[in-house]
């Protein structure tokens, strides 16, 4: 069996250089391959580092490992930090980054789990993640299994009643062995959430539901390994992380601009978030 490669418990210190790395390697990626995302990427860049740092139970060596903890990335358009973080633990090699939304390329604009070590589902069909996050987590429940299933959402796709049905179904079925996690950066396609479909109060929806919530600030990553390190935080219940983040974060001319949720870089633009992201403390 292999071994738990998170048996040595995360820091924070080494979460936040991994996070820096996962930012500069996002965004080199979506300019590079001219794509789109950056903003939804960076806003959840932390998030990823905390979970593939080390609060994951999952073995690159052997990415189908039966015991190893579930991860659904259900904004699969925000894929290109996912990527990243899976090749940095030695998923797959480093050089399929350089295939990222390419003809022929290894890895395709939404998270795809064809031919992909790590992916556990194909995703970017918003409102689908927490579904199968929820199916996952059942099974490991019937089957006495100990993996846990972890869900990162948008809240752009808490809109829809595709997310709020498994919402429902989760504490129905006690399922403290599912962790979602809300990637809060306030920001979706076309607007902000307040004014698109305002969404507030989000964490009394959870809790109504019958959900044990926690609202972290998404960047600090004591707060964010305090939470993930901890969960569940109630016995029975499934639990629910609402990180308030910004989008585009460490990039000051992306943060909090509607912009960035589809345009792609510039050389001039990708040389000063360079900059900011390596200057960063």
């Amino acid at each position: 069996m292999p071994s738990l490669i998170d048996e040595l418990k995360p820091s924070a210190s080494d979460c936040r250089a991994f996070a820096r790395r996962l930012r500069l390697t996002a965004v080199r990626m979506v300019h590079e391959a001219k794509s789109a995302h950056v903003g939804g990427s960076l806003s959840m860049a932390d998030l990823m580092a905390a979970l593939y740092g080390g609060v994951l139970r999952v073995d690159p060596h052997s990415p189908s490992w039966a015991e190893r903890d579930r991860f659904i990335l259900s904004k699969g358009h925000a894929c290109a930090v996912f990527y990243a973080a899976l090749a940095s633990r030695g998923f797959f090699p480093l050089e399929w980054l350089d295939t990222f939304y390419r003809d022929g390329g290894r890895l395709a604009g939404h998270a795809s789990h064809t031919g992909v070590p790590g992916i556990e589902f194909s995703t970017g069909s918003l409102g689908h993640g927490l579904s199968v996050a929820t199916g996952m987590a059942l099974t490991a429940k019937r089957d006495g299994a100990p993996w846990r299933v972890f869900a990162l959402l948008s809240d752009g796709e808490c809109d829809e009643g595709s997310t709020w049905e498994p919402a429902l179904f989760a504490p129905q079925y006690k399922l403290d062995n599912l962790v979602v996690i809300v990637d809060y950066n306030k920001i979706q396609s076309l607007g902000r959430t307040k004014d698109v479909l305002d969404l507030d109060p989000f964490a009394d929806k959870w809790k109504a539901f019958g959900w044990a919530v926690r609202e972290i600030d998404g960047h600090d990553m004591d707060q964010v390994l305090d939470a993930l390190t901890t969960v569940p935080f109630t016995k029975g219940k499934p639990s629910c992380v609402i990180a308030h983040t910004i989008k585009g974060k460490g990039v000051s001319f992306m943060e909090d601009k509607l912009l960035w949720h589809y345009r792609n870089p510039s050389i001039e633009e990708y040389n000063a978030a360079v900059a900011e992201i390596e200057a960063a403390p």
